[in-house]
């Protein structure tokens, strides 16, 4: 069985509805149709476990930017690529994120073999700071970005040696 395949409406509807406890609901989205198309846009894939259940998604490109990344520069190395990620609120904290991490990091070098990767992590959000900092992230700036309305301080890491990952299927 595949554990990641494209990303389907029936996944995209379940992970829009997907809420996150405080203070993790910023990543929380609303279950609109805005949502689903968001997920539904070509960068989604959707990740499964062993048994075939829906365990979260990887996206790449655009729609793993943070908006208050680009006046930050962040985005300016077109050299690396933009990794975004979610699990199932249920999953996290759980020890499962070195493995999830991992295996996204494995697809995205399917894709686009030999290239370094960059993602952004609320500041707040130290349990997944330490999953990407043992997997070879290493943070190179914070910058600050609205949501929701709040003005939310972000960190961007990047892994120059992604194209080490192990690339499990």
């Amino acid at each position: 069985m595949d554990r990641i395949r494209k990303m389907n409406v029936e996944d995209a509807s379940l992970i829009a509805g997907w809420q996150y406890p405080e203070p993790y609901d910023l990543y929380s989205m609303d279950g609109s149709e805005e949502d689903i198309a968001e997920l539904l846009n070509g960068d989604y894939v959707s990740a499964r476990d062993d048994e075939g259940r829906l365990i979260g998604f990887y996206c790449t490109g655009i729609s793993a930017r943070v908006p208050g990344g680009y006046e930050a520069g962040i985005y300016d190395d077109n050299t690396l690529i933009d990794f975004g990620l979610g699990m199932k609120p249920k999953l996290t904290g759980q020890g499962h994120g070195v493995r999830f991490v991992e295996e996204g990091m494995g697809y995205v070098q399917t894709v686009f073999p030999g290239r370094g990767m960059r993602l952004v992590v609320a500041a707040f959000n130290g349990r997944a700071i330490r999953v990407y900092e043992k997997i070879g992230f290493r943070s190179i700036c914070s910058f600050i970005s609205l949501v929701n309305g709040v003005e939310t301080e972000f960190i961007c890491m990047v892994n120059d040696n992604a194209q080490l990952a192990p690339n499990t299927p």
